[in-house]
């Protein structure tokens, strides 16, 4: 049975922003148990974990002598190996992975980048004048992909898990007030957070914001 990492105290507070909700939610698509342990940030600088992740970050996933960091990389090899993620069809399966990349190399770098503003630059003198710019910038994304998806489920026929990392990198825009202007792309994300595995990953990381708030 697999491991994967997660935050002892995430800096979300529950909100399932964290890149562990992504491996969580593959694993409980494809119905596959798992383990967690949870980290401080002491501990993500410490040998042990340097050793898993060469960045200091979560998640990290071990399964017998392989141990894997990156989320992207831990959902595709969860993808790999159980069906339910990816197509079978050669060419759909291509494109469903091209989709992750999207996700992670086109679509979270602006996104990221607004919400570090948003936490820790309110209070800059150039906060005011560097918000639209910010903005701006994912508002473009938004629309090339909101008129890509146009009135669609998913981003290719069923889902995989081209849209598990989407619906997660747009979740992190839940703050920002910019999902409300794309309609077409608001309800995708809500089909994603409906999905049954999806409302099981987030309670599970819930459990450890929660469990942690209430501890003596």
């Amino acid at each position: 049975m697999p491991t994967i990492t997660a935050f002892e105290s995430s800096p979300d507070r529950g909100k399932g922003q964290a890149r562990d909700m992504r491996v969580r939610w593959a694993l409980e698509e494809v119905a596959a148990p798992y383990d967690v342990r949870l980290v401080s940030f002491a501990d993500m600088k410490a040998p042990a974990h340097l050793a898993l992740h060469p960045f200091g970050q979560i998640p990290t996933y071990e399964d017998g002598d392989l141990a894997l960091f990156e989320s992207g990389a831990i959902v595709l090899h969860i993808a790999d190996r159980h069906a339910g993620l990816l197509p079978t069809e050669p060419h759909a399966r291509a494109r469903a992975i091209a989709w992750m990349f999207a996700a992670l190399s086109t679509l979270e770098p602006p996104i990221v980048e607004l919400g570090m503003a948003m936490l820790f630059e309110r209070d800059k003198s150039w906060y005011a004048e560097r918000l639209p710019m910010l903005q701006d910038r994912v508002r473009v994304k938004l629309g090339d992909l909101s008129r890509r998806l146009g009135d669609a489920d998913w981003l290719d026929g069923a889902f995989s898990a081209g849209d598990l990392m989407m619906v997660t990198v747009l979740r992190r825009l839940n703050a920002s007030g910019l999902l409300d202007e794309y309609p077409e792309i608001a309800a995708y994300v809500a089909r994603g957070e409906a999905r049954p595995a999806f409302r099981r990953a987030f309670e599970a990381q819930l459990a450890v914001f929660t469990g942690a708030r209430l501890a003596p």
